[in-house]
């Protein structure tokens, strides 16, 4: 009966406190009235400063609309960058409560770093970028050259993948931020650049003579990158995914920043009034006001606007949707619903 009666209060006392760790993060961000988010150092389109030193891009976004959900104010929130290096560790110790910044999804830093992905915001893979003038058409006609690859990445660890499986050998040169990256091969201290497509597209964007310069065809991982936050953290963790998962969901069911405050006073569509927050009491189950997903939407907007303001084939850094296009349109983007 001891036995018994002593195990139950271990439980209790174990789940008192799990929910206070789960709780931390939250209330700590509503206490000093910000999120301190971590994103990159800089890479055009994803994660910039603008002249003003204001903080923008497709990556920010995220961060700006869970200061949306949490306060209300897309602008409550203060940025640190990071580089592959230092950007787990920021996480880890509390720097910063949540990362955004072209992150890929894997087993370790899910399981080993204790970390929680709330989802995938931009479904990329690695690709190679070279000077036109090389000739050269394929990566595999790289044996022997020089690299710049970002230390402390999945990005590093799958070019030591590709070259072995295929026989070739390279020469690594280690660079810790886009920049350095974007300085180094310019000045033809590398022959070429790997790193996420994207982020290969964001960086040509800002050349002189970005037709001087080629991507390759081929695309040699998967990298689902998208925001996360510490484990121990599950109701922080439901806040971010479900402030992300309302922009997904929004441009699903055709609700932008123009019509929600309409849309908002009731439709026809039971899903958009529960995401909007007229009817049932979901804001209240993530400890945010009901209309939270109003305030993403409206000062954010919906997933598509982001991604055609900020790295859409109308930008310059001219991205088309493709696996990142809405799972109605053949895309890959599905978030679960309202319920």
């Amino acid at each position: 009966m001891k036995r018994n009666l002593l195990i139950g209060a271990l439980a209790a006392a174990a789940g008192l406190s799990a929910g206070a760790a789960s709780a931390a993060t939250l209330d700590d961000v509503k206490a000093k009235g910000f999120v301190q988010c971590g994103v990159a150092t800089g890479v055009p389109g994803f994660a910039y400063t603008e002249a003003s030193g204001e903080w923008t891009g497709f990556d920010v976004a995220v961060c700006r609309a869970v200061a949306a959900a949490v306060f209300g104010d897309a602008q409550a929130v203060k940025f640190t960058p990071t580089t592959g290096k230092t950007r787990f560790t920021a996480l880890a110790s509390g720097e910063i409560d949540m990362l955004a910044r072209n992150t890929t999804w894997t087993f370790s830093r899910d399981v080993d770093l204790k970390f929680t992905f709330i989802g995938v915001n931009y479904y990329d893979g690695q690709g190679f970028m070279v000077p036109r003038a090389l000739g050269v058409t394929s990566a595999k006609e790289l044996d022997g050259a020089t690299v710049c690859i970002q230390t402390g990445t999945t990005t590093e660890l799958n070019l030591a993948d590709y070259f072995r499986v295929n026989g070739m050998s390279y020469e690594p040169v280690p660079i810790e931020t886009n920049a350095e990256a974007q300085q180094k091969y310019l000045a033809n201290a590398c022959d070429v650049y790997t790193t996420d497509a994207s982020g290969l597209a964001a960086t040509r964007s800002t050349f002189e003579a970005p037709k001087d310069h080629v991507i390759l065809p081929e695309i040699i991982s998967k990298e689902p990158l998208g925001p996360l936050v510490r484990h121990g953290d599950s109701e922080w963790g439901d806040v971010v995914r479900w402030a992300f998962n309302a922009m997904v969901i929004a441009e699903e069911l055709g609700v932008t920043s123009e019509n929600v405050a309409e849309m908002a006073k009731g439709t026809d569509n039971p899903e958009i009034n529960r995401m909007l927050g007229s009817e049932g009491e979901y804001g209240a189950m993530l400890g945010l006001p009901a209309d939270f997903a109003v305030k993403v939407i409206s000062s954010v907007g919906n997933y598509g606007e982001v991604f055609n303001e900020f790295i859409g084939p109308d930008t310059a850094i001219g991205l088309e949707r493709g696996l990142n296009a809405q799972w109605t349109q053949g895309g890959l983007l599905y978030a679960p619903p309202f319920r």
